[in-house]
C-alpha cells in the first residue's frame, strides 16, 4: 500500500482505547491491516452521517457503532426497521466470512452481545412508548396528520384555547372532544381566537380517524417515556441499547419517524448542558432520516435543524442513516461532522446527479478520486472521515469495515420473549386515563343551557368580520389573531414547552 497514504492515516488516527473502530483503510483494492479508521469517542456527539445504497451494508455499520458505544458505558437508542437489529442483544458466531474479514483487517474480534431493553409503538414486541398530545405539540402532529398551513393553523388555535383553559390534552379522545366542543357548544368562546371553519375541524376529524387507524390509540396517552429509561446503565457498566422495534408499524412511516424527532426535541428540551465530555450520555441512530424530511414545511425543517445543532452540547450524539446525503436538508446535513459513506450507485440520472452531491460533501483527497471511489466500494466498505480529537475533519479513507461482535440477524420467538420479560415492559404495559380535557368538556356541556342561549362565563359574540363562519385565513388576517400570533407559535412540539403539570 502506499506508505504515504498509511502515514497519513497514522496522523489522523492515532491509537487511543477511547474510540470506536471502524475498519482498516482500502487502497487499490489492498487491505492496510494497520493503523485502524477510528472515531474518536468524545467526538461522538458531533453528530454523523450513515448513508449508502440498498444492501451496501449500512445497518450493520449502525450495530458496529452500538456495541461500541455500550461496551464504552455509553447509551444508545436505535429503531430497527426491518427487524435485525435485536440480535446485538446476543453474540454472533465466528463464521467463516466473519474470521475472514477479521483476518483482512487485523482486528481481534470477539463475540458478545449487549444489554438491551425492547421498544415498541404498538406494545406488541417491547415497551409500549406514549406521548401525550399535549408533549407532541401542534407541529409535529400537523405533520403527521399531513395537514397543510391553514389546517395547522388551526390546530394551533385548539392547542392555544386548551392551554388558556387547563384542558390537558392527553390523548386522541382529548382532542376529539376539544375539536367537537368548538364546532359546536363552544363555538362562541373561539371568537378572541379568530374563529374556524367547520369544514377545517371536519378535516382534521377525518384525518384524525386516519391515524388512528395506524395504531396512534395506542400510542397517545400515559404514562409518558420517562428519559431516564433511555439513559440507563448495566451493572457491570456497559450502557443499554434500547432498541424501537418497528416490524409491527412498518408500513406507518408518518407515526415512527415522527415520534423519533418528537424523542430528539423532548431530550433537547430537557437535559441539562454538558459541553464538553468524555463520551456522550447517549447516542441517537435516526434511521430511515427520509421519512422524517419528505414533504415537510419549512418551519419544521427550520425547528429539526435548531434541535440537532443545539443537542450535542446536552451531550447527545445523532447519527442519521439514510441511502444518500441529498435525504438530510442542507441546514441538517452541515452538522453532521462523521461521514460513513457506503457505496452509491448510478443507474439513471437522478443517480449521477445525487452521486456527484454526496462527493461533493467530502473533504479533499491526496489519494481516491472520491466520485469513482464510491461506485467501486464493496459490502461492508465505506469513505469515512470523521472529525478528530482537535475537530478537524479527517481525510476521507476508503475502509474495510471490521464486523460487528453481537448476531447479524434478528432473536428468535423464544428469545424475543425473554427480552421481554423486564420491569420496564411492565412499568409501561397499562394505559392511564386520568381526568383531562374529554371528562371536563362533556360534563361542561351537559351543564350548558339550552341550544341558544349563551353559556355563563362564555366570551360575547364577535362582530360579523370575526364570527364563527369566519374562514381561518380570513381570521389569521385579523387584528385580534396578530396579537396572539406569537402565543400560538409553540416551536417544534409540546415536547419543547416540558410536559403537561399533573393537577390533582
Amino acid at each position: 500500500m502506499d506508505a504515504k497514504l498509511v502515514a497519513a492515516v497514522r496522523g489522523a488516527f492515532p491509537r487511543s482505547d477511547a474510540a470506536l473502530v471502524l475498519g482498516a483503510p482500502v487502497y487499490a483494492g489492498e487491505c492496510q491491516p494497520e493503523p485502524l479508521v477510528a472515531l474518536p469517542l468524545a467526538m461522538a456527539n458531533r453528530h454523523g452521517l450513515v448513508a449508502g445504497a440498498t444492501g451496501t451494508g449500512k445497518t450493520k455499520t449502525l450495530q458496529l457503532l452500538a456495541e461500541q458505544l455500550s461496551a464504552a458505558g455509553v447509551p444508545v437508542f436505535l429503531a430497527d426497521l426491518k427487524g435485525d437489529l435485536s440480535g446485538i442483544a446476543v453474540a454472533g458466531e465466528a463464521s467463516a466470512a466473519v474470521q475472514q474479514r477479521a483476518k483482512e483487517t487485523g482486528f481481534s474480534w470477539k463475540p458478545g452481545g449487549c444489554p438491551v431493553e425492547l421498544l415498541s409503538l404498538s406494545g406488541a414486541r417491547g415497551a409500549q412508548l406514549r406521548a401525550t398530545v399535549t408533549s407532541f405539540g401542534p407541529l409535529l402532529l400537523a405533520k403527521v396528520l399531513g395537514l397543510n398551513d391553514t389546517q395547522e393553523s388551526v390546530l394551533s388555535l385548539v392547542f392555544k384555547y386548551c392551554d388558556d383553559r387547563g384542558l390537558e390534552l392527553l390523548d386522541f379522545a382529548d382532542l376529539r372532544a376539544a375539536l367537537q366542543h368548538l364546532a359546536g357548544p363552544g363555538a362562541a368562546e373561539l371568537a378572541r381566537y379568530g374563529g374556524m371553519s367547520k369544514q377545517t375541524v371536519g378535516v382534521l376529524l377525518r384525518e384524525m380517524v386516519a391515524l388512528e387507524q395506524q395504531g396512534a390509540l395506542a400510542f397517545f396517552g400515559e404514562p409518558e417515556l420517562e428519559l431516564d429509561d433511555l439513559m440507563r446503565s448495566a451493572p457491570d457498566g456497559r450502557g443499554i441499547v434500547s432498541v424501537l422495534e418497528l416490524t409491527d408499524v412498518q408500513d406507518k412511516p408518518a407515526l415512527f419517524s415522527t415520534f423519533m424527532m418528537w424523542l430528539l426535541a423532548k431530550l433537547q428540551s430537557h437535559l441539562p448542558e454538558v459541553g464538553d465530555t468524555a463520551k456522550p450520555k447517549l447516542v441517537f441512530f435516526f434511521d430511515e432520516a427520509h421519512l422524517l424530511f419528505r414533504d415537510a414545511s419549512k418551519a419544521f425543517l427550520d425547528q429539526v435543524a435548531q434541535v440537532v445543532r443545539l443537542i450535542r452540547s446536552k451531550g447527545v450524539g445523532v447519527f442519521f442513516v439514510t441511502q444518500s446525503p441529498k435525504d438530510v436538508p442542507p441546514d441538517v446535513l452541515g452538522q453532521l461532522g462523521h461521514r460513513v459513506q457506503h457505496a452509491l450507485r448510478a443507474f439513471t440520472p437522478d443517480d449521477e446527479k445525487a452521486l456527484r452531491a454526496a462527493a461533493r460533501t467530502f473533504p479533499k483527497s491526496d489519494f481516491y478520486d472520491v466520485e469513482r471511489t464510491l461506485t467501486s466500494l464493496g459490502i461492508g466498505e465505506a469513505l469515512v472521515t470523521v472529525l478528530g480529537p482537535n475537530g478537524v475533519p479527517t481525510p476521507p479513507f476508503a475502509t474495510r469495515l471490521v464486523p460487528p461482535g453481537s448476531r447479524m440477524g434478528p432473536l428468535s420467538e423464544l428469545e424475543l420473549r425473554g427480552c421481554l420479560a423486564t420491569p420496564q415492559v411492565q412499568k409501561y404495559a397499562r394505559a392511564i386515563d386520568r381526568d383531562s380535557a374529554r371528562e371536563k368538556l362533556e360534563r361542561e356541556d351537559a351543564a350548558a343551557p339550552a341550544a341558544g342561549a349563551p353559556a355563563r362565563g362564555a366570551a360575547k359574540p364577535a362582530p360579523a368580520s370575526g364570527g364563527v363562519g369566519e374562514t381561518i385565513v380570513e381570521a389569521l388576517n385579523s387584528p385580534v389573531a396578530r396579537t396572539i400570533a406569537g402565543a400560538i407559535t409553540r416551536g417544534l412540539m409540546g415536547a419543547l414547552l416540558g410536559p403537561p403539570k399533573r393537577r390533582r
